[in-house]
């Protein structure tokens, strides 16, 4: 009987504890000011080089409208990240965003040489 009591009161106290929260992860990684300056440039360089390859190569004229979401997507991104308000998992995608937005903003840079452009990165 005593061994029967003693399951039951750990059995209990097993089924409260999976229902506790639990306990706060480490803090999310916080982009640094650096990185977002170097991401806002990459895409800002991208807009200026693709569109004004787009006056004279006809080619450039669907990069040129690509990359203008670009940094827009980078202010959106970095304004939930920011945000107090948004949730920890959320800021976290957040900040991936920015960053997979710098690397596409860099990357189609790259690729502008390409297409034609004079003064694009080779």
């Amino acid at each position: 009987m005593i061994r029967l009591v003693a399951i039951v009161v750990l059995l209990a106290g097993c089924a409260k504890k999976s229902e506790e929260p639990p306990p706060p992860g480490p803090a999310p990684m916080k982009l640094s000011p650096t990185e977002i300056t170097r991401g806002q440039d990459a895409c800002r360089v991208l807009v200026e080089r693709a569109c004004a390859c787009a006056q004279t190569v006809a080619a450039a004229k669907q990069a040129c409208a690509d990359a203008r979401a670009l940094p827009e997507a980078m202010k959106m991104s970095l304004s939930v990240a920011a945000s107090p308000d948004s949730e920890r998992d959320d800021a976290l995608r957040a900040q991936t965003a920015v960053r997979e937005t710098a690397k596409e903003c860099i990357e189609q840079t790259a690729k502008l040489a390409a297409l034609g452009c004079p003064d694009a990165p080779r």
